[in-house]
């Protein structure tokens, strides 16, 4: 295909580069601000920003003094042009409005890629990185409108400037000319560099401006009773808690309510406060707001359900506008605990434990009874770790919160995220990321707002602490009907779960699962690999632990001769001493301690379960795991006689160990545990950076089609093999043949056998319609396969693709389903006729760094077909991985991209070709799931 005679780049006017309604970012210390176009009225605000400036900023902008350069350059900002994008940062105050900094990127020329870049931050707003805010979004701005450089001039002694290119994270270069300027030029790939140096200032901002949240100064709660209700709930939980700030009520009809003042009504407090709590009814939730962000409060907590969507939206628009971050509505509430803070404002049936306010359960080592609770803590004192929750569910939060406090582990913070109308799961991690409390993380998410940047912040906080979630949205509702076989194996808890897997999230199909797993993360287990050692003192009882190991996949290796012959020597000749291990009825405390340690220590495991049956013949105490001295080796226990469930027991030493009530329970907990530590084992990874793709070119010719398509559709196979080619692809050589005659001429310049294909766009399982016709030569066969043909489909057939045969070797299914909310899921799996038959996919949530590409071949059966199975010839491993990296990439870049598969892909020893194809694409506005906004 000439993609030269395609069009040229569509000016900046032509393609929606950014939102017409504002977007709303934040600052490094935490202030809201909103980001927008320029428009006429902005003439006035850009005129007095301009007559601000300092004679120094002045002639830093505008390489000259005085006032008129900046009525001018406010003229031409608010005058649209096609080929500039000028956006200002907006700062608000109540009604009020002020442009703090302004943004341009011109195009140098109608035909070029690169842009002109300049900006200007108003005189006492320096230092809040509203540079390198506008920077990311003009740059993401033009990255939609096909633009791949700024440029950018400054004078040798600006050095502001300097300092905002140099921290944006895109690689850049600087040439020094004669008379004092230098020219910078900004490349604005995105790449891993890149988001990780945004990621790190969304951090920052995203914690700071949950400061007011987590950490207020002084709390109010507007709706709370004097007599009851879950405004007065909630006031009770502060002062059960002990919250030692300001507190204040808020009711009309109330000076006082249980000893704290309160004030009639919002604007009435007599003080600054962070924190508003509010509980009052729907129809007075407008004006509530309204009346905190008069009043100066800086995060909302609203309690109010239910809460219909204008008024959801309404309030949500009151808090972007007065700077206040909102959790909620309809959520459960917030808590918070440190050295010096205890806040519980939530009305669940108890107060949060939070870290400093975990006190010991008993004294000395305890043997363990029957219990009717699920989980308890057992010994002198209880973990050292503090989690962090994030819930939309509030009876969930309730749950998590009465497991965790009975295990001990305290709760750093908490909250229920409710219906999500600000806050979200995102912000969280942003805060628990920088909380050196917060030593675990706990989530349940029913929903995501922006799932890949979910993803990748999850990883960064995974990479430091256990990120647990309750994995909900399992469920078949709200599957789609989908035409390839890559869309339709897409089930949808398949997305989360690649999700959650490429971010080393810890996903559990339950509030029990977390809980049991938590339990041993928050001793500090991380097994080493994935061996497990089962002790018993009954045979029956190491059966079913070792076979519950296993079913969770865990290995329970046989014992070396050496090691059987050391437990043989401790536990006599009557005890079972391979794998697992029956020490007999009779083994007492001592016994079962020293099998555990001695297991611990041969280096021929990575975790140790030990199942205790009581018998009359000895006592076995609750701790005996944790007393046991096994190292990094982690150990656990099972009680048969406990209810089910886990309980943490703190040894004579002071080292924890959590005992189950069953061992399946354990074997799972465990599973999670090895899981997570081969995820922190593994290399990071970067996205490969892939020199040869052709990414302007792509989108061109997507264009093209759409342009005769308005609806979208299927590529017609040749431009399908351009569009592959675009991204380094190889495809097998193919024309669309209309006629007989075109057929044979096409096949005569390859010079070998062809397959010939049936084709129109409604096709899809050509070979179940008898519509692949393999290995014809020559004129007459070609000619007779073309009459099969065209008496088989008559009038369907559109026409006839006439394929160079594709090499011998292992088929594969290679594949990207565009999910709305999740984005591109790429699939592989074994491919050509029998891909539905074998069932074997693997997906990963797109793009790929070069680990999760290895790990996604590894984890299909297809991976022991290119390894060679059973002496047959198999196929290049490493060029399979680069196409799964080209086709995450060619969806990841090219979002008009809805469906792509190739099956199947045909790998050999010496390289892959794509041998069937197919492409669906359909108008969509591109958007950037990695710039820095609010929701």
């Amino acid at each position: 295909m000439d993609l030269d005679a395609m069009n040229g780049p569509a000016s900046l006017a032509d393609r929606p580069a950014f939102p017409s309604e504002p977007v709303h970012a934040l600052l490094a210390d935490g202030t809201t601000v909103s980001i927008r176009p320029t428009a006429e009225g902005d003439l006035d605000g850009l005129i007095a920003m301009f007559a601000a400036l300092s004679p120094e900023s002045s002639r830093m902008r505008f390489f000259a003094s005085g006032t008129a350069a900046g009525r001018g350059a406010a003229r031409r900002l608010c005058d649209p042009h096609p080929d500039r994008i000028a956006l200002v940062v907006v700062a608000h105050h109540g009604q009020d409005e002020e442009i703090i900094g302004e943004g341009e990127a011109w195009r140098l020329r109608p035909d070029a890629d690169a842009a002109e870049v300049g900006f200007t931050v108003a005189e006492g707003h320096r230092g809040l990185g509203i540079g390198t805010l506008l920077l990311e979004h003009l740059a993401g701005a033009a990255r939609a409108a096909g633009i791949r450089t700024f440029v950018a001039e400054t004078l040798a002694d600006n050095l502001a400037m300097k300092r905002v290119i140099a921290s944006a994270g895109l690689n850049h270069s600087a040439a020094y000319e004669h008379g004092g300027t230098v020219f910078h030029e900004i490349d604005l790939t995105e790449d891993d560099a890149y988001l990780e140096v945004v990621a790190d200032r969304e951090f920052a901002a995203s914690a700071a401006s949950l400061e007011p949240l987590f950490r207020p100064r002084a709390v109010a709660v507007v709706g709370a009773g004097r007599g009851g209700g879950v405004g007065r709930a909630i006031l009770d939980h502060l002062l059960a808690a002990g919250f030692d700030r300001p507190l204040f009520a808020v009711n009309p009809h109330a000076d006082r309510i249980a000893g704290v003042p309160c004030s009639r009504s919002i604007d009435l407090l007599p003080e600054q406060v962070d924190l508003a709590v509010v509980a009052v009814p729907q129809d007075g939730l407008v004006e509530a707001a309204a009346a905190c962000g008069r009043r100066g409060v800086r995060a909302l907590t609203i309690i109010t359900s239910p809460v219909s969507a204008s008024v959801r939206m309404t309030v949500k628009a009151i808090c972007r506008r007065h700077g206040m971050r909102l959790v909620g509505p309809n959520c459960l509430g917030v808590a918070s605990f440190g050295p010096d803070l205890a806040m519980d404002a939530t009305f669940g049936p108890q107060t949060p434990l939070g870290p400093a306010r975990i006190r010991p359960t008993g004294t000395g080592p305890a043997t363990m009874g029957p219990t009717a609770i699920g989980s308890s803590v057992i010994g002198p004192s209880a973990i050292a770790s503090a989690a962090g929750i994030g819930v939309q569910s509030g009876g969930v939060g309730i749950a998590m919160l009465d497991h965790l406090s009975r295990l001990g582990i305290g709760a750093a913070s908490f909250a229920s995220l409710g219906d999500k109308a600000d806050v979200s799961g995102n912000d969280l991690l942003a805060w628990w990321s920088r909380d050196p409390a917060t030593r675990l993380v706990l989530l349940h998410l029913e929903s995501f707002g922006n799932p890949r940047k979910f993803a990748r912040y999850a990883r960064r906080v995974a990479r430091a602490k256990p990120v647990l979630i309750v994995a909900a949205g399992r469920s078949a509702a709200g599957s789609r009907a989908a035409a390839s076989h890559t869309a339709t194996s897409v089930a949808p808890g398949i997305t989360r779960e690649a999700l959650y897997r490429q971010a080393g999230v810890i996903a559990t199909h339950s509030v029990t699962e977390l809980v049991e797993t938590a339990a041993l993360l928050a001793t500090g287990a991380r097994p080493t690999g994935n061996r497990v050692a089962v002790v018993s003192n009954a045979g029956g009882m190491g059966v079913l632990g070792a076979d519950a190991c296993v079913e969770t996949g865990l290995a329970v290796p046989e014992f070396g001769g050496a090691l059987r012959e050391r437990l043989s020597t401790l536990l006599g000749p009557a005890a079972d001493c391979g794998n697992p291990v029956d020490a007999g009825a009779g083994a007492d405390a001592d016994l079962l301690r020293a099998a555990v340690e001695t297991v611990a220590a041969s280096g021929e495991v990575d975790a140790v379960l030990l199942l205790l049956v009581p018998t009359a013949l000895a006592e076995l105490p609750a701790t005996l795991a944790a007393d046991a001295r096994t190292g990094s080796v982690p150990a656990l226990a099972v009680r048969v006689d406990q209810a089910a469930g886990v309980r943490t027991v703190v040894g004579s030493d002071g080292a924890v160990a959590p005992v189950y009530g069953d061992a399946e329970y354990a074997a799972r907990a465990l599973s999670h545990a090895c899981a997570y530590a081969a995820w922190l084992r593994r290399p990071g990874g970067e996205v490969p950076v892939l020199s040869d793709v052709r990414s302007r070119d792509a989108a061109r010719l997507i264009s093209l089609f759409l342009a005769t398509h308005p609806e979208g559709g299927w590529l017609p196979p040749d431009r399908a093999a351009d569009l592959l080619a675009c991204y380094g692809i190889r495809c097998a050589r193919l024309v669309l043949a209309t006629d007989e005659q075109s057929a044979v001429t096409a096949a005569d310049v390859w010079g070998g056998p062809v397959a010939l294909k049936a084709y129109w766009p409604e096709l899809i399982h050509k070979s179940d319609a008898g519509g692949v016709l393999l290995g014809l030569s020559g004129p007459e066969e070609i000619r007779a396969g073309w009459r099969r043909l065209r008496d088989r489909f008559g009038d369907r057939l559109a026409d006839v693709v006439v394929q160079e045969m594709a090499p011998t070797g292992v088929e594969l299914l290679v594949g990207v389903d565009d999910d709305a909310v999740f984005g591109p899921l790429v699939a592989f799996g074994i491919g050509g006729t029998v891909t539905d038959l074998a069932a074997d996919r693997a997906y990963r949530l797109a793009p790929l760094t070069g680990a999760d590409a290895e790990e996604l071949v590894r984890s299909t059966r297809a991976a022991r077909l290119l390894a060679g199975y059973r002496g047959r010839p198999g196929g290049d491993v490493v060029v399979v991985r680069e196409v799964l990296s080209r086709l995450a990439q060619l969806a990841a870049e090219q979002t008009c991209v809805a469906e792509a598969e190739i099956n199947p892909l045909i790998a050999a020893p010496d390289g892959v070709t794509a041998a069937d194809f197919r492409i669906r694409v359909e108008p969509r506005t591109p958007t950037d799931p990695y710039l820095r906004r609010l929701r």
